[in-house]
């Protein structure tokens, strides 16, 4: 009797929890926050509001990152947490797609036990 590699077999990618599995991975690894590379693009986050009701506070007032690279994009992100929320604690990062542009929503609490979800367009930079 032959032996079965389970992990090369088609019924292993076929269940449901092993999607699950994959997908749960996937975004953990999307969302999980590194090291800038580039601090200048970074820190242009801050220079993306112009308009002062780009709050994060829904698709309309989302903050706007022209960072070109997804890395430098992401830490933008972040770093626009950390500024504007000290102490804030990530619960959960989901992405939307609305029209022809792409948003993180990031659910943030606040050091002051707050929910708050953040928009962020991050169209400028989503896949690249």
């Amino acid at each position: 009797m032959e032996k079965q590699n389970l992990f090369l077999s088609n019924t292993y990618f076929m269940k449901p929890n092993a999607l699950l599995f994959i997908l749960v991975l996937f975004l953990g690894a999307c969302s999980s926050p590194q090291k800038t590379t580039s601090t200048k693009e970074a820190s242009s986050a801050e220079k993306t509001n112009s308009n002062v009701n780009q709050d994060g506070s829904s698709f309309e007032n989302a903050i706007i990152l022209k960072q070109k690279k997804e890395r430098a994009g992401v830490d933008a992100e972040y770093k626009w947490l950390a500024e504007n929320y000290p102490g804030y604690t990530r619960i959960r990062q989901s992405l939307k797609g609305k029209g022809e542009k792409y948003y993180d929503i990031i659910t943030i609490k606040t050091n002051d036990g707050g929910i708050k979800e953040i928009y962020f367009d991050i169209t400028n930079f989503f896949g690249k």
